[in-house]
């Protein structure tokens, strides 16, 4: 388990992360969402041990990472700026890497690449930027560590190659426990795969938390009410956001299902709905109850 305590980091003035503290579970996704600059690269690199605290820990199965060569030996770090030997190839890497992490699986490492078509002996500095990409996950998924850490790790990737990425990671996180830390611009890249969601915004996290747990707490509903009446008294549910359109009401509530279809039951509508929302929507309701415009902090 990874674990941060009032993690802070600051370059001269700026606050770059601010007083975090999270837990990530092991065999979970925990995705990072923000806006360029919302501290999500110095978080990842904080959790690496690349960069010191200025405050706070962080720490690995009760164990502090900086400076910690068999702590880091159980983690990966895809920088979104990646580096490779210079003049290298594939095979370099491959062998570079070798040294690096004992586990490192270089049968694996040639399947992949011939199943991503790239070539074992071409210049890495004659890849496109998403070869470059492909080539780091392919690194990282071969190294055989307990967590991997993903910076802006589908940025680049056609759809196609995002999702046999994800699958790569399903299959890893299945059959060896591994943990991706995945950080994102966007949101809709990570519903798909994360269990866990934490919103980064000015160097300290928003809003954290399961995406399952969000997904059933959290339910709009599309609704007609009798002339004359309306949602007001539904019993046990906190309204968080209510739209209409002439007489058919969409509103965001907080409550389990079975809540939400009771006071739905019991309030006398003409005709009601339970639509599944999706993570951006999910978020919105979450952050606008805080104060915020998701929109202008993520999209």
């Amino acid at each position: 388990m990874i674990e941060t305590a009032n993690l802070t980091k600051r370059f001269d003035d700026i606050v770059a992360v601010d007083h975090i503290t999270a837990r990530i579970k092991d065999g979970s996704v925990f995705g990072l969402v923000g806006t360029n600059g919302a501290g999500k690269s110095t978080f990842l690199r904080l959790l690496s041990g690349i960069l010191k605290p200025d405050e706070g820990t962080v720490m690995i199965d009760g164990r502090p990472v900086y400076e910690q060569e068999d702590v880091k030996s159980r983690f990966f770090y895809i920088s979104d700026d990646q580096a490779f030997l210079s003049n290298g190839t594939p095979g370099d890497m491959m062998a570079f890497y070798g040294k690096l992490y004992p586990g490192f699986d270089r049968g694996r490492f040639e399947r992949l690449l011939g199943s991503f078509g790239l070539e074992r002996r071409r210049r890495i500095s004659t890849f496109s930027k998403g070869m470059k990409k492909q080539l780091s996950i392919i690194c990282g998924i071969c190294a055989g560590t307990d967590y991997l850490f993903c910076d802006e790790t589908f940025d680049g990737l056609d759809p196609v190659m995002r999702q046999t990425v994800k699958s790569l990671f399903a299959n890893d996180m299945e059959e060896r426990g591994m943990t991706p830390i995945i950080a994102s611009h966007n949101l809709r890249e990570l519903e798909d795969i994360c269990d866990h969601v934490g919103l980064l915004h000015r160097g300290g996290i928003l809003l954290s938390k399961d995406l399952d747990i969000m997904k059933t707490s959290i339910h709009k509903i599309q609704c007609v009410f009798p002339e004359g009446s309306g949602p007001e008294g539904l019993a046990g549910l906190e309204i968080i956001k209510k739209e209409s359109r002439g007489r058919l009401l969409t509103l965001t509530v907080r409550g389990e299902k079975e809540q939400a279809e009771a006071a739905m039951e019991a309030s006398g509508a003409i005709f009601y709905e339970l639509i599944p929302l999706t993570l951006e929507e999910i978020f919105i309701s979450e952050t606008e109850v805080a104060g915020y415009d998701i929109k202008k902090l993520v999209f």
